[in-house]
């Protein structure tokens, strides 16, 4: 249960860090060649560790069509939208957004995968959102979104929620890398031909900003979190996702760093209903389904 716990921490601070990562980069590149090019170095690196460097087992049958719908949900949706929003919205918005998909996936996870919701997990998940409302406090002035920006980021969320559950529905016997860096390449070269198609003034300038936004989406978000993603899920989907109630709080503290913005007592105290939730949520999980 504790090391779950530090795995879904870390990687909901992981998570937070790249919409960050990501608006350092788009300083230097339209947001798809950005989301094209990550995809394909991290898709590069993968591969070649895992089946040049490792030897790693290649999918069988079925897990290869699986693999290409995981692609499309986690990677040329997720991905794609996700970028593609944040030239439109906040990152304050883009992080809060996230905090949708507990309950979409809960939902999801209620119906294909039959897992009851516990009455305290529910408890623990309106708590997170109730936190979340707070600490978004000080933004509603200011907040800049478009309502492009907005269904899209909204696409890609729910693909986001729809990709756990699928993932949870086929449990692939395959180990974790593998399975993240195939539905990497797999997503990426599906999502090319859109980069054309929606993005026809593309640009990119190799600059500091899109070498170190670059580096940080490849390494530690396109890899690392996605890793621990796919570990987290092959416990729970819905105690995965729950994780992601954190991302905003670490958001918050990330931009008050790197971009200076300022804490206020909103923060604080939004900060500390969403890791009474997350602990609320986290610990009915344990007694319920019993030791994982």
């Amino acid at each position: 249960m504790m090391k779950i716990n530090k795995v879904g921490i870390f990687y909901a601070f992981i998570w937070a860090s790249g919409a960050i990562a990501t608006k350092i980069g788009l300083f230097s590149a339209s947001p798809l060649i950005f989301a094209s090019v990550r995809l394909l170095c991290a898709g590069v690196i993968l591969f070649l560790f895992v089946y040049i460097f490792r030897n790693y087992p290649y999918p069988k049958g079925s897990e290869w069509a699986n693999l290409i719908i995981l692609g499309i949900l986690n990677t040329t949706l997720y991905v794609g939208c996700s970028f593609l929003s944040l030239a439109y919205v906040d990152s304050t918005i883009f992080n809060l957004f996230i905090t949708i998909n507990p309950f979409i996936v809960a939902f999801l996870a209620s119906i294909f995968l039959h897992r009851k919701i516990g009455q305290k997990e529910i408890l623990g998940m309106a708590i997170s959102a109730f936190g979340i409302m707070i600490a978004i406090i000080p933004y509603l002035e200011s907040l800049n979104a478009t309502l492009f920006g907005l269904i899209t980021l909204g696409v890609g969320v729910l693909s986001m929620g729809i990709g756990s559950v699928f993932y949870s529905k086929i449990q692939l016997n395959l180990p974790q890398i593998v399975v993240n860096t195939l539905q990497i390449i797999f997503g990426s070269l599906i999502a090319i031909p859109f980069v054309f198609l929606l993005e026809p003034d593309f640009y990119i300038q190799f600059d500091p900003y899109f070498l170190i936004g670059l580096f940080w989406q490849v390494v530690m978000t396109s890899i690392i979190a996605m890793i621990l993603w796919f570990y987290l899920l092959k416990f729970d989907a819905v105690r995965a996702n729950n994780f992601l109630f954190l991302t905003p709080i670490f958001g918050y503290i990330l931009s008050a760093i790197f971009l200076n913005e300022m804490l206020t007592v909103y923060h604080y105290v939004g900060a500390l209903f969403v890791i009474a939730g997350t602990f609320i949520s986290q610990s009915m999980k344990k007694r319920q389904h019993g030791k994982t």
